[in-house]
């Protein structure tokens, strides 16, 4: 017998229906119609799989739709985790928002019905073009990924988010996505296409491959009208759901919602929805209302399967919806027909419904937790299993220990409403890995993730590895489930949480900030180190490039007891001349030594998540000169721009758009953090009659990028703006200085075409398409095969001061320590300041 190498996503006992408004990891049980609905799902045997590119690019309409009107299987593919794109919500990007965007796809599937999946591919960034996307990504590892989902997934049908025919009218992420669909829909089913996988799983070709379109994939409502339809399927994804209350686009809102690193927030809408499937290949629906009409999506679809359906038949037109337990007996019958079928697919997959749903009746509530939310290897913490029988019958549940996990009770019968708490200790053993993305573990390349384990390609994340396993008996039948073991505590806000249980280093160790910038002087850079556990005494070092001079070269600490933060200063000097390099903390106990860093993403929406890395920091010395003293940044988006803007040696105030002060003139500059005219367009209005007059008088206006998105030419800034989608994607496009002579390129530091080398993802996105003529557009810069943009970086005189608007990815090569993005931007903040000395960065000298 083949195993199916995915596992179900969600490990806990209930897995929560689509409108709970807890996140996934918080053990939620269903009303008595919503156990009613799951039974009628146990009578459809059909698959659907929906593929698209990234988070957020789903149509949760129609995969809530496929879920709970058509009660089929219904994944999500999205070839990326979004690592690429803009977070709304905080400052992580790359790999940090890959995770954060994992987490709230899984929270979207919780809310709508669907499973999740994921190929290696790793979100570089925009693409405006499939062959740019296909030199990047590598084909047929995304391919093997894909052909490994719908063999293990087995989709009867396949709907593409984007139309595989139209490469480069669109992103190149969203069309490879659905010309890759098309190969691998044909794939699957051939023994000679990754056949190292069939040894594991069976070959497997879908009935029919679609493309979910729209009129706005025809230019207009008027030409979509206009349209042969010939092939296209109308789906009306309104339904109202009496069993929970909702309309199904209601729930899809509630999923859409779930992105909020992208801000897609969403409104609920009720009454007729149409949905519009077009036929691409496979055989053609029998009925263009129903795309599965055609596919035998009984239980005759499974040999001996015929007498289950007259079973479940019985047992929906008996169901009392006051009394469900009334139909156990019945549902034990059918749980015996199940577990005799042949076929290991639908029966695996059937079983586990009936077994959640004879639990949801049965109201059986276990939960493995503890009160501590980190741990490290070595280390033993205290657990408590819940073990609650709110049933009318005795029943009998077996917990199992492992050698990680010990009890004190494994054998529980359990009563009518009772309730019985086991203790028990997990013990982490010795050199156990700390607790990261799995698919984080390995290097990866710009367009791939590394992941060696055949087993784990394709899913969001691993399960936990702490887990206790669990038997609950109920009319003879024998349910299996594994308890993970939770961090449980109880918020004054909040209330109760459950979050993941992360193994962490003995010792985390951090550099404070990510990046340093130095002129001649030195600077004090600080390593903090988290004692996890009970430590000795030891060293701590700053490693750095041999040309960098360090004082001390190490600090010896003493002992430190568990949850103690210490910091300690290290004097930093650059070489004379222009340098890069990294520089990490390192600790040394004994003939141990650690070097990497905990870094905790916190967000109320999602499970609290943990990346374990090597500490380092950006070390830069660009031979960079700032004039701007005080700046005022106003936050937009999650940047972490106004770090780099002290790391230069201004003294930055943020304030939010609604904080900040009635008098600006205090500011040599007043910087506008990416998109805060798109999140907080009301605050924004209402600081223009301020910022005009801080600019006549004399101040500097540097306003960062903006999407498009209902923008108003009238909204950024005092002069006209109007933006567009253009964007130049390959970082390392050539730069064009437009004016070589403008004072921005000049003063207080020299930008050069070198200066616009080690770029990294993009040159710039959402550039300014017309403007003011009193503004002079600075740099030229274009995508192969396209025309020269000039609208990345505008300046105007206004009054007595400045305005600068720019789509340059700042928030992008700041971080990474791009010499000519500082030397750049200490020529923005420092235009409208008079000619003075240059200030130095303070710390003392060697």
């Amino acid at each position: 017998m083949k195993k199916p190498i995915f596992t179900f996503i969600a490990s806990l006992l209930f897995l929560g229906h689509a409108t709970a408004q807890e996140n996934r990891l918080f053990p939620t049980q269903p009303n008595t119609s919503e156990i009613y609905h799951n039974l009628e799902k146990l009578g459809f045997l059909g698959t659907a799989l929906y593929i698209a590119a990234h988070p957020d690019d789903e149509n949760t309409r129609l995969i809530s739709w496929l879920s709970n009107d058509k009660m089929a299987r219904t994944g999500y593919l999205s070839l990326t985790r979004g690592d690429g794109g803009q977070n709304l919500i905080g400052p992580e990007l790359r790999e940090q928002l890959g995770m954060i965007r994992t987490q709230e796809l899984l929270e979207a599937r919780h809310r709508d019905g669907g499973e999740q999946f994921f190929t290696r591919a790793n979100d570089f960034g925009y693409s405006k073009h499939p062959d740019e996307t296909l030199e990047i990504w590598n084909q047929q590892e995304v391919l093997e990924d894909m052909v490994q989902i719908i063999r293990t997934f087995k989709p009867d049908v396949i709907i593409n988010r984007f139309n595989h025919r139209t490469p480069g009218t669109t992103h190149g992420h969203h069309t490879t996505s659905a010309m890759l669909s098309m190969t691998a829909f044909k794939s699957a089913a051939l023994k000679t296409a990754y056949a190292s996988q069939l040894s594991r799983l069976d070959t497997w070709q879908p009935q029919r491959i679609f493309f979910n379109t729209s009129w706005w994939f025809y230019g207009s409502q008027e030409a979509f009208e206009k349209a042969d339809k010939t092939n296209l399927l109308e789906i009306d994804a309104g339904t109202y759901y009496p069993w929970n209350g909702l309309s199904n686009s209601e729930i899809a809102a509630l999923s859409r919602s779930e992105h909020k690193s992208q801000g897609f927030g969403s409104s609920g809408s009720r009454g007729s929805q149409t949905e519009y499937l077009e036929y691409l290949e496979g055989s053609f629906p029998t009925d263009k209302s129903d795309l599965f009409s055609g596919i035998n999506t009984t239980w005759t679809r499974v040999s001996g399967g015929s007498k289950i359906q007259t079973q479940l038949n019985k047992i929906l037109s008996s169901y009392d919806f006051k009394n469900p337990e009334a139909s156990l007996p019945a549902l034990a019958e059918l749980h015996q027909a199940i577990s005799r079928l042949k076929d290991e697919h639908w029966k695996a997959i059937k079983l586990r419904e009936l077994e959640d749903i004879i639990l949801q009746i049965s109201g059986i509530y276990l939960e493995a937790s503890s009160n501590q939310q980190y741990i490290t290897d070595g280390a033993t913490t205290p657990i408590n299993v819940e073990v609650t029988n709110r049933s009318n019958d005795e029943i009998n549940i077996s917990l199992s220990a492992n050698n990680m996990i010990a009890l004190d009770q494994t054998q529980i019968n359990t009563t009518s409403n009772s309730s019985t708490i086991v203790k028990g200790t997990l013990t982490i053993p010795q050199y156990f890995q700390p607790t990261s993305p799995y698919y984080l573990n390995e290097q990866a390349s710009v367009g791939m993730y590394t992941v060696k384990a055949m087993n784990e390609r394709g899913l969001p994340e691993l399960e936990s590895p702490f887990a206790v396993k669990a038997v609950v008996t109920i009319q003879n039948i024998k349910i299996y489930r594994d308890l993970k073991i939770q961090y449980k505590s109880t918020d004054p806000v909040r209330g109760e949480i459950h979050e993941p249980l992360n193994v962490v280093p003995a010792v985390s160790v951090s550099v404070q900030n990510p990046v340093y910038i130095f002129n001649e002087e030195s600077k004090i850079i600080q390593v903090s180190m988290t004692a996890n556990t009970d430590l000795n005494a030891g060293t701590i070092e700053l490693c750095a490039p041999n040309d960098w001079m360090i004082k001390p070269s190490k600090i010896e600490f003493d002992a430190m007891t568990s949850g103690t933060v210490r910091t300690y200063n290290f004097n930093i000097a650059p070489p004379k001349r222009a340098s890069r390099g990294v520089v990490s903390g390192l600790v040394k106990i004994g003939d141990q030594s650690f070097s990497k860093e905990v870094i905790s993403i916190d967000y109320n929406h999602i499970p609290d998540q943990q990346l374990v890395r090597n500490n380092e920091a950006q070390v830069v010395k660009p031979n960079l000169k700032n004039r701007a003293t005080t700046v005022a940044y106003i936050n937009g988006a999650g940047d972490d721009v106004a770090t780099a803007i002290e790391a230069i040696g201004s003294k930055v105030f943020r304030f939010e758009p609604s904080e900040v002060p009635s008098d600006l003139s205090k500011y040599d500059a007043v910087v506008v953090g990416i998109r805060a005219f798109n999140v907080a367009p009301t605050e924004m209005a209402a600081l223009q009659e301020r910022i005009d007059t801080y600019v006549k008088n004399g101040g500097t206006l540097m306003m960062q990028y903006n999407t498009s998105r209902r923008i108003n030419p009238d909204a950024l800034g005092p002069l006209s703006i109007t933006l567009s989608r253009k964007r130049v994607t390959d970082e390392n496009a050539a730069v064009t200085l437009l004016e070589p002579d403008h004072a921005i390129l000049n003063k207080p530091n020299k930008i050069t075409s070198v200066d616009f080398e080690n770029w990294v993802q993009e040159r710039g996105l959402y550039f300014p398409e017309k403007w003011d003529p009193a503004f002079t557009p600075i740099l030229g810069m274009n995508d192969n095969g396209e025309e020269m943009t000039n609208g990345s970086l505008i300046v105007a005189r206004y009054g007595n001061g400045h305005i600068i608007y720019t789509g340059l990815s700042l928030f992008r090569e700041l971080p990474a320590g791009v010499s000519g993005a500082y030397k750049l931007l200490a020529n923005m903040v420092s235009i409208g300041v008079d000619d003075q000395p240059v200030k130095k960065n303070s710390d003392e000298k060697f």
